[in-house]
């Protein structure tokens, strides 16, 4: 049934802001483009009170807000609604203040001066003395892209990116400063540290900076105590003697469920399984609720003993399942449900297809939740570390009277075939020559060695922008297919960022994100375009 649209949307006001336009982003998710940079944070906290009928998710941006839909049919409405909406400038005294002591000893602090024709000292008392206002967040959790009073301070990016930059940093890029809340790579200039916890699960509010925060830099010579560094939760806190314990793993074996949807706004995926209909697929069978948390395995390998008598079921990429007893060997069907008794082993070959492989036992596995979810995110650190030999993995006990299911019919994955996934083009199609939307549809393509869950990096021919300069950063969705001046496109997976700053060519169908699950590096991947839905003409 085809949702039908309010033929006459809200209007918030007549002396705000207008959306410019906004543009499909795969089958549920719009990107709205303003008239003016500071309509940006005006728009997102407008939907924010007052979200609309099928908006699930809302992602601030530099110049653009994501809005992530229920359905296609709630996202073909909530652009026509976005497109003859008026909205109210943003309230500015709600916006909290926080104030972060800085020592201003970065290594590029020097740099920074002779770009911007200053001294340090100069450098230290702009970058002091305003007040900087969040305007989005990205790239990791907690990390806010925040923006002066003025652009004196405006250099761009090291031209050789860091490999690792420590948690507290404080550093510029183009109009922006940042505080790196943990260790990633990162490009931007370095004038400072902190010690200010840019992000604690301990707090109610993990991030201490959030999309509107107004922030002020203190400096002080040096910090006279030492801030205790947020610590996991313990990863047996759950262990009720039910389990498995791992006698072999492999260093992406992880835990999953379906993620932890919601909370883009301070730059968390929902993550979650990579392939989620293997999942709920292995939890049907074994009598569990289809977010319930499993192993996601890469490539087999893994090998555990039943602590005490479990109903197991594997499915997802194709392998041997051989299980060890004091009474010999048997093997067991994929997409069956089988008991582990106490004392036996599991051992998981490596897979004949495909890549990623799905472990439910009934009741599933009771690692603690962050942020609503068991999940691993291996981009933000969220969640369990990866499954490793000795560690015993907790099974909760079956909860309501769900039956062990039946056996199920696996799916048939690409083999030696090219895998071919659809994709609707855009939302930066525009940004691409002819030759090179052509190229993407008609290669070949190869999947490199560089694949893990936040992306899948692609081999073939180089696909020419015909813009010119840098896109601003924009919102993501996990299916996104970005193209970074290298010309090879980068398909954006379960862990991806929540922004980006390369033009996005396309993006997979919602459909495809299982079966992209399933490649192997070096396999062959063709798009095939689909079209997207229509798109009425802008205001």
């Amino acid at each position: 049934m085809k949702l039908t649209c309010d033929p006459t949307p809200p209007v918030a006001g007549t002396g705000g802001g207008r959306v410019r336009g906004v543009r499909f982003v795969g089958q549920r998710a719009l990107l709205a483009e303003l008239e003016h940079p500071e309509d940006v944070l005006a728009l997102q906290e407008h939907l924010t009170r007052q979200p609309l009928p099928g908006q699930l998710e809302v992602i601030s941006a530099a110049e653009t807000v994501l809005v992530l839909c229920s359905h296609p049919d709630a996202a073909r409405c909530i652009r026509e609604t976005l497109l003859n909406l008026v909205f109210p400038p943003r309230q500015q005294g709600d916006s909290e203040l926080v104030r972060i002591e800085v020592v201003y000893d970065g290594e590029d602090l020097r740099d920074v001066a002779d770009r911007c024709g200053l001294t340090p000292e100069a450098v230290v008392n702009i970058h002091s003395s305003q007040t900087w206002s969040a305007a989005f967040t990205g790239f990791s959790p907690g990390l806010a892209y925040l923006v002066g009073e003025n652009r004196l301070l405006d250099v761009p990016r090291r031209s050789s990116p860091r490999t690792a930059v420590p948690p507290g940093a404080v550093a510029l890029a183009g109009k922006y400063s940042t505080v790196y809340p943990r260790q990633s790579p990162g490009g931007w200039q370095i004038i400072g540290h902190t010690q200010a916890p840019m992000w604690d699960l301990g707090r109610e509010k993990p991030a201490l900076v959030m999309p509107g925060t107004r922030v002020t830099f203190q400096p002080v010579r040096a910090f006279t105590s030492t801030v205790a560094t947020p610590t996991r939760t313990p990863e047996n806190q759950h262990d009720n003697g039910r389990g498995l314990r791992v006698i072999r793993s492999l260093p992406l074996t992880l835990i999953q469920d379906l993620g932890r949807p919601g909370h883009a706004a301070i730059g968390v995926s929902s993550s979650g399984a990579m392939d989620r209909a293997s999942l709920k697929r292995a939890n049907r069978i074994v009598g569990n609720a289809p977010g319930a948390a499993g192993i996601e395995i890469v490539d087999g390998g893994l090998g555990v003993e039943a602590t005490d008598d479990q109903v197991l079921a594997v499915t997802g990429a194709p392998l041997e399942l051989r299980i060890a007893s004091v009474h010999g060997q048997r093997t067991v069907p994929m997409a069956h449900p089988f008991a582990l008794l106490v004392g036996e082993v599991l051992t998981l070959g490596q897979p004949t297809n495909g890549f990623r492989s799905y472990l439910a036992a009934r009741g599933g596995f009771d690692s603690p939740q962050v942020l609503g979810s068991r999940s691993t995110d291996t981009m933000s650190g969220l969640g369990p570390d990866p499954v490793a030999a000795g560690q015993i993995l907790p099974v909760a006990r079956p909860k309501g009277l769900h039956t062990v299911g039946w056996p199920e019919p696996q799916p048939e994955l690409a083999g030696t075939d090219a895998t071919v996934l659809d994709v609707t083009p855009g939302p930066r199609d525009d940004w691409f020559t002819g030759e090179a939307l052509t190229l993407f549809g008609s290669t070949d393509w190869t999947a490199g060695n560089e694949l893990n869950r936040v992306g899948m990096r692609l081999q073939g021919p180089a696909l020419q922008w015909q813009k010119s300069g840098e896109l601003p950063s924009e919102g993501t969705i996990a299916g996104s297919i970005q193209v970074p001046p290298n010309g090879q496109p980068v398909i954006f997976l379960s862990d991806h960022p929540t922004t980006g700053g390369y033009p996005v060519i396309a993006v997979l169908a919602e459909d495809q994100l299982d079966k992209a699950a399933q490649i192997r590096p070096g396999a062959t991947i063709r798009f095939r375009i689909v079209p997207r839905q229509k798109e009425s003409t802008d205001a």
